[in-house]
């Protein structure tokens, strides 16, 4: 199942897509499901999954009415402008890592902006990954929110990513992931790597949550990156899953090796696609990640 958070008459909410394609209302069945961590927490005390916790309240409420909006209208709803529903990311992350030089178009991409080239080769032919703190989620943007471009760096570009969430450790669901980065910071040394990723409105996800049921393999998930710049493509990138040379299960072993996170912690997990060196952002760029299975992040791009 996908799962969506989101603000509607004023009260938070948790949708599900059900299998009709309609999205019913949890939080209006039980009241108790105010966010998505809320489903986690039950699933982990009942020893199940959000899935199963979740049909067992739509069985308890069958005919309510709850599902009374398709996804299409759910999600046209809450585009800028229409001011019916306001998305929020699908999980409340506590904490956002990212891992880094995944893609072996990442590491060569890197190496192209870095005077320091051999480091992004050594990392990724190493054992232990690139890991990186993303974000807290009060900086976390989510669906049609902004997200930013540093003034202070002239070259910025987003990354779409695949994004796994743990709950005690372990991966139980998926989304998006934009990782907003500054190469010209990057690029001049690789210690500036915390100020070329961590800034204000500089990681986003959602649309949804979606299970690892809904997913499948998520080493076979197609990613596609759509940049618009007055209602222009100024550049479209796609990538698979399947080129990480680091599985997220693999990943996911090292974020908590000797590293307690909080549930709800979310990892990005590298890009397979980045725009050319004669590309950066501009105030009002559109940005569209989408992720097979999962839907689409659209984010407009504001200069911090």
């Amino acid at each position: 199942m996908r799962y969506y958070q989101y603000i509607q008459g004023g009260t938070r909410r948790v949708g599900v897509e059900t299998e009709s394609g309609q999205i019913a209302d949890l939080t209006a069945l039980n009241p108790r499901i105010g966010s998505t961590l809320d489903l986690l927490k039950t699933a982990s005390i009942t020893g199940s999954d959000i899935d199963s916790v979740t049909r067992g309240v739509l069985s308890i409420n069958p005919g309510s009415g709850a599902a009374t909006i398709s996804v299409e209208e759910f999600l046209e709803s809450a585009a800028p402008g229409k001011r019916g529903i306001t998305l929020l990311p699908p999980i409340d992350a506590p904490e956002v890592w990212a891992f880094g030089v995944t893609y072996m178009d990442s590491m060569r991409e890197r190496q192209a902006e870095s005077g320091s080239p051999d480091v992004y080769a050594k990392v990724y032919d190493a054992v232990r990954p690139e890991a990186f703190f993303k974000s807290t989620f009060d900086r976390l943007q989510g669906p049609f929110d902004e997200v930013g471009i540093r003034g202070d760096s002239e070259w910025n570009v987003p990354e779409p990513e695949l994004a796994f969430v743990t709950y005690g450790g372990k991966i139980v669901g998926y989304t998006a992931g934009n990782d907003m980065s500054s190469r010209t910071i990057e690029g001049e040394n690789p210690l500036y790597l915390p100020q070329a990723k961590v800034y204000d409105k500089s990681a986003a996800l959602g649309p949804a949550l979606a299970t690892p049921e809904t997913v499948g393999d998520p080493q076979k998930l197609a990613v596609t990156l759509l940049i618009e710049r007055d209602g222009n493509e100024v550049f479209k990138g796609e990538a698979n899953t399947s080129q990480m040379k680091r599985d997220c299960a693999y990943l996911a072993d090292w974020l908590v090796r000797h590293n307690a996170v909080p549930d709800g912690t979310t990892a990005m997990t590298g890009t397979g696609t980045i725009p050319p060196p004669e590309f950066t952002l501009a105030a009002g760029d559109v940005i569209s990640v989408t992720i097979e299975k999962i839907g689409t992040l659209t984010n407009t791009v504001v200069v911090v």
